[in-house]
């Protein structure tokens, strides 16, 4: 099998479940706990990567899904592949597209794989196993994800069982196909709201040995108490000395669950999609920039927060104004404040499992957590 080699995953402190850890790629070094922001197509929206790298972002995410027509696979391959085409020099991690593939109304899944179509008008496509793997070597990323089935929340149990074991199918075929060099294929463990199922998955993955290990199935609908008890249950059954990914899940409370669990590794769009809606972050909770008590609010949007919005002196009033001109500079201000806040935020919950206090850390976390305006 070809799965790549082992990252080098070191566990440098745990504090009750939550692991500070450190992994290497050809791209670099990746301090976790981790949060990888999103670049959909080869680009996180409304910034530039410099201005991501300045975050203190190690490694972002691109879609296998959306780069994958023959098109702009193309593309990629003729530029150098995804880090020279973003100009993006540290880790990228590329998912599988089955998340995307779950959400198309008119999908056919059978064992071969998913077939679907991209647009309506046009014919239709299949996504394989080996498809999915042979998108993402071309791609270049470093990490790339086993093709998976993500499955509905509330599907009966006999069909998310079948689906469990096609995915387990489906990783020994992703195995099996060939990889660059520096890639690194991770598997991911589904099994729906079934804890038994979901212990049985990590049985079956941990015996291919793979170089990490992720959380699938959930962010889909369930609900933070359904996740976290998914989560809680699973993290501990993975493998000590191999990153953890849970995959798909970002708001701050969620991503504090998900390190309290024992997981590693962590992507969503919330922080990017909620900035160009009119949302930032805050220790406090979430600031709602539209909001008409800002119209007149000379204040950045966090005081202590160093990110170039508030570092600049750009006003609450201000980029509310910004949105309500349709300026889109209110897009990228917002963004680069919640792409800080949320390296901020897994800065702090590693410098917490370092000293130890974790638990002390999530209690006073929650208890500032009381602004949702």
């Amino acid at each position: 099998m070809n799965r790549g080699t082992v990252l080098g995953f070191s566990l440098l402190a745990t504090s009750g479940n939550a692991r500070r850890g450190r992994f290497t790629t050809a791209h670099g070094v990746v301090d976790t706990p981790a949060f990888m922001p999103v670049g959909t197509q080869g680009a996180v929206k409304c910034v530039m990567p410099g201005q991501v790298a300045d975050t203190g972002a190690q490694v972002v995410l691109a879609n296998t899904y959306h780069l994958g027509t023959a098109e702009r696979t193309q593309l990629v391959e003729r530029l150098g592949g995804l880090h020279a085409m973003m100009r993006w020099e540290r880790t990228i991690l590329t998912d599988s597209g089955g998340f995307q593939v779950f959400s198309l109304p008119d999908r056919q899944i059978d064992e071969q794989g998913v077939t679907f179509r991209f647009t309506d008008g046009e014919d239709p496509v299949t996504l394989s196993p080996e498809s999915a793997m042979d998108i993402q070597r071309r791609l270049g990323a470093d990490i790339v994800m086993a093709f998976d089935e993500c499955i509905d929340h509330a599907a009966e149990k006999a069909y998310v069982a079948a689906s469990t074991a096609r995915t387990l199918r489906w990783l020994r075929r992703c195995a099996d196909a060939p990889l660059q060099p520096h890639q690194h294929l991770f598997g991911i463990v589904q099994g729906g709201m079934h804890l038994d199922l979901r212990a049985q998955a990590v049985r079956d993955l941990a015996q291919l040995d793979l170089p990490g290990y992720a959380i699938g199935g959930v962010s889909v609908g369930e609900g933070h108490a359904a996740m976290k008890r998914v989560v809680d249950h699973t993290a501990p059954l993975l493998p000590a000395d191999r990153p953890r990914y849970l995959m798909g899940v970002g708001l701050p409370e969620d991503l504090v669950a998900s390190v309290a669990a024992g997981m590693d590794i962590h992507d969503c769009v919330i922080p990017t999609r909620y900035a160009r809606e009119g949302t930032a972050f805050t220790w406090d909770g979430k600031m709602r920039i539209k909001d008409k008590k800002y119209r007149k609010d000379r204040y950045v949007i966090d005081t202590a927060c160093r990110c170039p919005s508030c570092a600049g002196g750009f006003s609450r009033a201000y980029l509310r104004h910004l949105f309500f001109a349709g300026e889109t500079l209110a897009e990228t201000l917002v963004t680069l404040h919640n792409l800080h806040f949320y390296q901020d935020l897994m800065r702090a919950m590693r410098e917490a499992i370092e000293a130890d206090r974790f638990t002390a850390w999530v209690e006073g976390f929650h208890r500032r957590l009381t602004r949702d305006d």
